[in-house]
Parts: C-alpha cells; structure tokens; sequence
C-alpha cells in the first residue's frame, strides 16, 4: 500500500473565513468502511482577551484538547489549577513561559515551535506572546476542569483573579 504525502496547511487555509484564527468547519461525514464508535464533533471557538482557543476535545472522554493562539504582547493569566495536569506543545511563534512552585519564585523560558512542557497540577505558570503564538494544550478532564484555575494576576481583570 502506498500512503500519499499530505501537504502542508497553513493555519489560516484552516479557516479562511476569519484570517489570523484558528478552526475547523464540520467535518466530512464518515464513509460506510469507518467503525460505527468514531465521532466528529464540531470544535468550539472561544474568544479570549489575549486572542481565542478552539477546544476539539471537550473533557466527555477523559481529556481535553485545545487550540490556542496569542496575540504578540498579551498573556493568559499567571495561574494554577488544583487538579489539572496539562501539557503544552508550541506549533507556531514565540512566547516566554514563565512557571515555578505556587508561592515560589518563577523562572522563565522562551518556547518556540516544538517545544513542549509539562505542567502538574499546582504548577504556577503564565505564557506572554512575543510573535503571534499557536499552540496545543492536552489536559485531564477531572469533573468542574472548567473551572479549575486560581488565577494570580490577570492583565484583563476577569474575574476570579486573586486581589493581593
């Protein structure tokens, strides 16, 4: 059997409706010979101060996965999560990472294309945009992971964020 090379695609050929995003439309419905247990859920786009995330796995199956782009000088907030365990693979740009143990001092890294960090539950951590950032976010999916983040210090004042 021969396998075809894919081509590569530009993260905007991926939704040219709304250039400098990221996301899917719905997908191919699945021909006779696939198994009856595959699904193909639409992915959810979220807008975020800082720019948006598109969550294709939503937590029903044990995990969450996410799309998340940056824009070039904002940053999520410095947070934790309780129980979420989460890794962070860098598709695109370049950010810096700034992570250490809660109430410690923080060191930092610049993450570029291919990096990958683990981040445990408890892990203070923070990434600020230099260049426009595209990464993927793996994650647990423990009941309420939504709502699993203590947030320190916050550039957009969402709510949540500690006051110290």
């Amino acid at each position: 059997m021969t396998v075809e090379p894919r081509a590569h695609t530009p993260v905007d050929a991926l939704a040219p409706e709304h250039p400098g995003s990221i996301g899917w439309g719905s997908a191919p419905a699945p021909s006779a010979g696939l198994a009856a247990a595959a699904s193909f859920p639409s992915p959810h786009h979220q807008p975020k101060p800082w720019g948006h995330e598109v969550i294709f796995a939503t937590g029903t199956d044990g995990y969450v996965g996410k799309l998340i782009l940056v824009h070039p000088g904002h940053a999520l907030s410095l947070q934790y999560h309780e129980l979420k365990d989460e890794t962070i693979c860098m598709i695109s740009g370049e950010a810096v990472l700034d992570y250490g143990p809660s109430g410690g001092v923080l060191a930092s890294r610049v993450m570029r294309r291919g990096d990958t960090v683990h981040l445990p539950p408890t892990v203070v951590h923070r990434i600020t945009a230099r260049t426009t950032v595209l990464f993927v976010e793996a994650s647990t999916a423990a009941l309420g992971w939504q709502r699993d983040v203590v947030r320190l210090s916050d550039d957009y004042g969402r709510a949540g964020t500690n006051q110290t």
